[in-house]
């Protein structure tokens, strides 16, 4: 058999892209997928301190359950969201550390040889991000790690200033700058251009399996070729106007509940306007003590209780108020009309964490809330909290019910026991 060092690459407009790795280089192939269109949305939250579980879970399960405190606060919203317990993702450890395999499920995010995994906000990206301006938005409130990463494992950098957020969804830039990011995406396009050209002329060197997946690399320089075709079509048009004012951002990083309320705000403009259909939202808490009537001492010592009936009685003030901002944010999507039905009703929403107890930093029993997106809800799912249940069960359901072709993410055994669709 003939042999090709795998040094070997294209060059085009002096950038260098490798080939896939073939027969011939020793090693294995890599596969691709295309696009698809799908009108419904996904929001994905990540509370990083969690919930204190007795005043979030009932003791009894099913669509009879009993109301708790946090669960008051959603009481007008019971029949568009689904409570459940006992979910947690399988070696999946590090106490706040394990925030980066929140929406991924990759095990050990504390080993030093530790490698992330693609989360499931981006396995929809791939698949249905095309058909928007954005194909995905990573949101944040405050600092800290990312929890959007990509097929490589790669960290998404969030975006935590409102005001930025508002500008690339709706001011459009001077007619040089639109003009200069067109060029940008013209010149990826001659880059695969030139690269197809030379990879084609070696195809005449190899067997036919290489040959097989040469092709495959074809169809994934191809697919990446007409993501930027997409690109320019976007930048040349204009962006949707909105009659809200651009938000202020709040600088005291402490005020988790007004910055938060400023990105639910954000969120909800962004799925108004279809600028994207696929967002999440991380919130890691804060070593501060937030400004709220009778809170005196920081968030993360709060969540650190200990049990101590004054720390817990504080630490309810500031969840209760976490839980009545997703409440509000459920309600606007709920009064949005979108042609025969409502933007809660096209968009799949979860409010989740990666601590199912700070107090302990167990990353077992997770606190979930799924609300909207065409599911049959006003139920409670209690699984078991000795032998949990994988949390990526409810992400195939939720890949599928926004069109994928899934029935396997990452520890998954299936989509989630008891969700069903409406």
């Amino acid at each position: 058999m003939q042999t090709i060092d795998r040094r070997y690459f294209l060059k085009g407009m002096g950038i260098s892209l490798f080939l896939p790795l073939l027969d011939v280089m020793q090693a294995a192939q890599e596969e691709t997928n295309g696009p698809a269109n799908n009108q419904r949305r996904m929001v994905l939250i990540d509370q990083g301190f969690g919930f204190h579980a007795p005043n979030l879970f009932p003791k009894n399960g099913g669509i009879n359950y009993d109301t708790t405190p946090y669960l008051d606060v959603l009481k007008d919203l019971r029949d568009h969201f689904t409570l459940i317990s006992g979910t947690s993702h399988p070696d999946v450890d590090g106490g706040h550390l394990a925030c980066v395999s929140f929406l991924t499920a990759a095990p050990k995010p504390t080993s030093v040889s530790f490698k992330n995994t693609i989360s499931v906000d981006q396995v929809a990206a791939e698949q249905i991000g095309s058909a928007t301006r954005f194909a995905s938005l990573a949101l944040a409130v405050g600092s800290g790690r990312g929890i959007c990463f990509s097929r490589g494992g790669v960290e998404i950098p969030p975006e935590s200033r409102p005001s930025r957020i508002f500008s690339r969804l709706f001011l459009e830039g001077s007619p040089a700058d639109k003009e200069r990011q067109t060029q940008k995406i013209k010149d990826g396009q001659s880059v695969m251009d030139s690269v197809l050209g030379e990879a084609k002329s070696l195809q005449r060197r190899l067997g036919a399996r290489d040959r097989d997946k040469l092709d495959q690399y074809f169809t994934a320089v191809r697919s990446a070729e007409a993501k930027l075709v997409k690109a320019e079509e976007w930048a040349r048009k204009p962006k949707p106007q909105v009659n809200v004012k651009a938000p202020r951002d709040i600088p005291n990083l402490a005020d988790v509940i007004g910055r938060t309320r400023l990105m639910y705000d954000m969120i909800h403009l962004a799925l108004q306007t279809d600028s994207t259909r696929l967002i999440t939202l991380h919130s890691p808490g804060v070593n501060a003590v937030p400004p709220l009537e009778g809170i005196t001492q920081d968030y993360h010592n709060l969540s650190h209780h200990g049990q101590d009936p004054a720390r817990l009685s504080e630490l309810k003030v500031i969840e209760t108020a976490q839980l009545k901002l997703f409440a509000e944010f459920l309600s606007k999507l709920q009064s949005t009309e979108e042609k025969d039905t409502t933007l809660l009703d096209q968009t799949i929403v979860m409010l989740g964490s990666e601590l199912g107890n700070a107090n302990s930093h167990d990353n077992r029993n997770l606190p979930v809330i799924l609300a909207g997106g065409g599911f049959r809800h006003g139920q409670y799912l209690a699984f078991d909290s000795h032998k949990n249940t994988p949390l990526a069960n409810l992400y195939v359901s939720m890949l599928q019910q926004l069109g994928l072709e899934v029935d396997k993410f990452a520890s998954s055994t299936g989509p989630l026991s008891g969700l069903e669709r409406a």
